[in-house]
């Protein structure tokens, strides 16, 4: 194969497979490309035919995958990134671990479905769970233990975990119908009022209480809410979520235009493009009532609108 159509295979292989040529320390495609390939494809044993096709895209994602908080961006405007087929979408927030980050929390191999080398996964929707836990690390031993999987946790203090690749799809929605096009945070929230005490013995104050909430036609029992500090982390994701997977700020609504609080079949066959709640997906399921994503929507699209007008000024 000449040097040309090697130039165009490389084009052509980082469009379906989702990899940049800063990956092997290059800016262009073009022959230098092609070149600093072939001397990754042979420190490593590999056939070095300058091409990155499936099995050295398979090869490189893994390695990036084990260490990969160190290939962040070296940027002055952004600290962290989520992390989505191997590529950093910044998220405007501080307190964020990854996986592979000193304190991170990881998903077990096996608990979800790896696209590892993979053309990139195409993501329509966002789920959002609550995690009848005290914790995240709580809830991710429980995920462990189930066998099962989320992209993201969101701690008592706002803290936001993302515990694999958006690129693998976590078994975090019940069906491989919603959980092939999805992602999905678990916010953790021990639900019952019984444990608001163990809230404000362990310093992190008392937690709002919603004593108004329906789901699938039926009045709830007070149950707590999420910190204040934990909705400004969920916007924060939801922005980042967006920038990364152009998933629309949009939410399934009623007839009077406000969030759903049903059963939505077209979230449940996995066609629907959005935010939306677990009870979205589910009849059997309640999390995340009281939720208004609509509204919160609409806040993230503002503050947005307020930032780029402040740049421009």
């Amino acid at each position: 194969m000449g040097l040309h159509n090697k130039i165009f295979y490389n084009e052509a292989s980082a469009v379906k497979l989702g990899w940049e040529p800063s990956w092997f320390g290059e800016k262009y495609f073009d022959d230098k490309l092609v070149r600093a390939i072939k001397k990754w494809q042979r420190d490593r044993d590999l056939t070095a035919d300058g091409l990155c096709g499936p099995m050295t895209f398979r090869r490189l994602w893994t390695e990036r995958q084990m260490d990969v908080d160190e290939f962040k961006p070296n940027d002055c405007h952004y600290s962290n990134y989520i992390v989505y087929n191997g590529e950093f979408f910044p998220i405007e927030w501080d307190k964020f671990v990854l996986w592979s980050e000193k304190g991170g929390l990881q998903a077990k191999p096996g608990h979800y479905y790896d696209y590892s080398g993979r053309p990139k996964r195409k993501i329509r929707y966002f789920v959002n769970h609550w995690d009848v836990c005290l914790s995240s690390k709580s809830c991710q031993s429980v995920l462990d233990r189930r066998g099962i999987s989320v992209h993201f946790l969101i701690d008592n203090d706002g803290t936001i975990y993302q515990t694999l690749d958006m690129q693998h799809a976590a078994w975090h929605a019940g069906s491989s119908r919603t959980n092939r096009p999805s992602v999905g945070v678990e916010i953790t929230n021990a639900y019952y009022p019984k444990y608001q005490d163990w809230y404000k013995k362990n310093g992190f104050g008392e937690r709002p209480i919603v004593e108004d909430a329906w789901v699938h036609g039926k009045k709830l029992d007070p149950f707590l809410d999420f910190y204040p500090e934990q909705i400004k982390a969920l916007k924060a994701l939801w922005k980042a979520i967006h920038k990364a997977t152009g998933i629309p700020y949009e939410t399934p609504t009623s007839q009077f235009g406000k969030t759903s609080t049903k059963y939505v079949q077209e979230v449940a066959y996995g066609s629907y493009s959005g935010f939306v709640s677990h009870y979205h997906i589910s009849k059997n399921k309640i999390d995340c009532a009281g939720l208004d994503i609509k509204t919160l929507l609409e806040e993230t699209e503002y503050d947005i609108e307020i930032l780029e007008k402040i740049k421009k000024d």
